[in-house]
Protein backbone atom coordinates (compact mmCIF):
# COMPACT_ATOMS: atom_id res chain seq x y z
CA UNK A 1 0.00 0.00 0.00
CA UNK A 2 1.36 3.58 -0.76
CA UNK A 3 1.53 5.99 1.35
CA UNK A 4 -0.85 9.01 1.50
CA UNK A 5 2.03 10.73 3.26
CA UNK A 6 4.15 13.53 1.39
CA UNK A 7 7.37 14.72 2.63
CA UNK A 8 8.82 18.58 2.14
CA UNK A 9 12.50 19.58 2.77
CA UNK A 10 13.28 23.32 1.66
CA UNK A 11 16.57 24.66 0.49
CA UNK A 12 15.70 27.83 2.40
CA UNK A 13 16.38 26.31 5.73
CA UNK A 14 19.20 24.68 7.58
CA UNK A 15 20.00 20.72 6.48
CA UNK A 16 18.09 19.02 9.79
CA UNK A 17 17.95 15.30 10.30
CA UNK A 18 14.23 15.03 9.28
CA UNK A 19 11.87 16.84 6.75
CA UNK A 20 10.61 20.56 7.88
CA UNK A 21 6.95 19.36 6.27
CA UNK A 22 4.47 16.97 5.38
CA UNK A 23 1.13 17.04 3.80
CA UNK A 24 -1.69 14.64 3.51
CA UNK A 25 -4.36 14.40 0.17
CA UNK A 26 -8.09 15.08 0.88
CA UNK A 27 -9.63 12.20 1.97
CA UNK A 28 -7.34 10.64 3.98
CA UNK A 29 -7.83 9.79 7.33
CA UNK A 30 -5.93 11.04 10.29
CA UNK A 31 -4.78 9.12 13.06
CA UNK A 32 -4.29 10.72 16.17
CA UNK A 33 -2.06 8.51 18.75
CA UNK A 34 -1.41 8.90 22.12
CA UNK A 35 2.18 9.10 22.88
CA UNK A 36 3.67 5.43 22.56
CA UNK A 37 4.89 4.98 26.26
CA UNK A 38 7.82 2.17 27.11
CA UNK A 39 5.31 0.05 28.56
CA UNK A 40 4.98 -3.72 28.31
CA UNK A 41 1.87 -5.32 28.18
CA UNK A 42 1.36 -5.87 31.60
CA UNK A 43 1.36 -2.32 32.10
CA UNK A 44 5.55 -2.25 33.70
CA UNK A 45 7.81 0.21 32.59
CA UNK A 46 10.27 -1.59 30.41
CA UNK A 47 14.28 -1.05 30.69
CA UNK A 48 14.50 1.57 34.17
CA UNK A 49 17.76 4.07 33.16
CA UNK A 50 17.96 2.93 29.72
CA UNK A 51 16.90 5.53 27.01
CA UNK A 52 17.78 3.57 23.69
CA UNK A 53 15.47 0.68 25.09
CA UNK A 54 12.73 2.67 26.05
CA UNK A 55 12.97 4.42 22.63
CA UNK A 56 13.06 1.21 20.73
CA UNK A 57 10.09 0.02 23.30
CA UNK A 58 8.14 3.23 22.53
CA UNK A 59 8.44 2.43 18.70
CA UNK A 60 7.31 -0.94 19.05
CA UNK A 61 4.29 0.40 20.57
CA UNK A 62 4.09 3.09 18.24
CA UNK A 63 3.85 0.27 15.34
CA UNK A 64 1.05 -1.67 17.58
CA UNK A 65 -1.24 1.11 17.83
CA UNK A 66 -0.27 2.00 14.19
CA UNK A 67 -1.48 -1.02 12.90
CA UNK A 68 -4.59 -1.03 14.76
CA UNK A 69 -5.62 1.99 13.10
CA UNK A 70 -4.72 0.45 10.02
CA UNK A 71 -1.57 2.52 9.51
CA UNK A 72 2.44 2.23 9.33
CA UNK A 73 5.45 3.92 10.40
CA UNK A 74 5.58 5.20 6.53
CA UNK A 75 1.96 7.12 7.34
CA UNK A 76 2.87 8.92 10.22
CA UNK A 77 3.11 12.91 9.30
CA UNK A 78 4.97 14.06 12.36
CA UNK A 79 6.01 13.16 15.71
CA UNK A 80 7.23 14.84 18.96
CA UNK A 81 9.80 12.76 20.75
CA UNK A 82 9.59 13.62 24.37
CA UNK A 83 12.71 12.71 26.58
CA UNK A 84 12.90 13.05 30.51
CA UNK A 85 16.11 14.83 30.52
CA UNK A 86 18.10 18.29 30.66
CA UNK A 87 21.30 16.68 28.57
CA UNK A 88 21.55 17.24 24.94
CA UNK A 89 23.44 13.87 24.59
CA UNK A 90 20.77 12.03 26.41
CA UNK A 91 18.55 13.59 23.67
CA UNK A 92 20.27 12.41 20.83
CA UNK A 93 20.26 9.03 21.93
CA UNK A 94 16.97 8.38 21.87
CA UNK A 95 16.54 10.58 19.09
CA UNK A 96 18.80 8.56 16.79
CA UNK A 97 16.80 5.16 18.08
CA UNK A 98 14.07 6.95 16.53
CA UNK A 99 15.18 7.93 13.33
CA UNK A 100 16.72 4.62 12.73
CA UNK A 101 13.18 2.91 13.33
CA UNK A 102 11.74 5.63 10.81
CA UNK A 103 14.88 5.41 7.93
CA UNK A 104 14.08 7.43 4.89
CA UNK A 105 10.76 8.30 5.90
CA UNK A 106 11.91 11.24 8.37
CA UNK A 107 8.97 13.16 8.96
CA UNK A 108 8.82 16.63 10.65
CA UNK A 109 9.71 15.75 14.15
CA UNK A 110 10.30 17.94 17.86
CA UNK A 111 12.55 16.35 20.52
CA UNK A 112 11.85 17.75 23.57
CA UNK A 113 13.32 17.46 26.88
CA UNK A 114 11.43 16.97 29.73
CA UNK A 115 11.39 17.18 33.46
CA UNK A 116 9.23 14.32 34.15
CA UNK A 117 6.91 11.68 31.98
CA UNK A 118 3.80 10.21 33.55
CA UNK A 119 4.62 6.04 34.64
CA UNK A 120 7.02 5.08 37.44
CA UNK A 121 10.89 4.73 35.57
CA UNK A 122 9.70 6.31 32.05
CA UNK A 123 12.44 8.03 29.95
CA UNK A 124 11.06 8.28 26.30
CA UNK A 125 7.62 8.82 24.56
CA UNK A 126 6.50 9.32 21.17
CA UNK A 127 3.53 10.75 19.92
CA UNK A 128 2.44 10.90 16.44
CA UNK A 129 0.11 11.98 14.15
CA UNK A 130 -0.35 9.44 10.27
CA UNK A 131 -2.79 9.85 7.38
CA UNK A 132 -3.55 6.54 5.56
CA UNK A 133 -6.23 6.50 2.58
CA UNK A 134 -8.97 3.83 3.37
CA UNK A 135 -9.73 1.13 1.06
CA UNK A 136 -13.04 -0.61 1.86
CA UNK A 137 -10.75 -3.90 3.40
CA UNK A 138 -9.04 -1.11 5.34
CA UNK A 139 -12.04 0.84 6.61
CA UNK A 140 -14.01 -1.94 7.84
CA UNK A 141 -11.10 -4.15 9.53
CA UNK A 142 -10.14 -0.40 11.51
CA UNK A 143 -13.46 -0.22 12.68
CA UNK A 144 -13.31 -3.80 14.46
CA UNK A 145 -10.66 -2.38 16.73
CA UNK A 146 -13.19 0.78 17.58
CA UNK A 147 -14.91 1.37 21.17
CA UNK A 148 -18.62 2.44 20.82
Amino acid sequence: MTSAVRLIRSDALAPAPYAYAATAPAGSRLVFLAGACPIDATGATVAPGDYEAQAAHCVANLRTALADAGATLTDVLSTRVLVASTDRTVLERAWDVVGEAFGEHDVPSTLLGVTVLGYPDQLVEIEAVAAVIDTPTTHVESRRGLSS
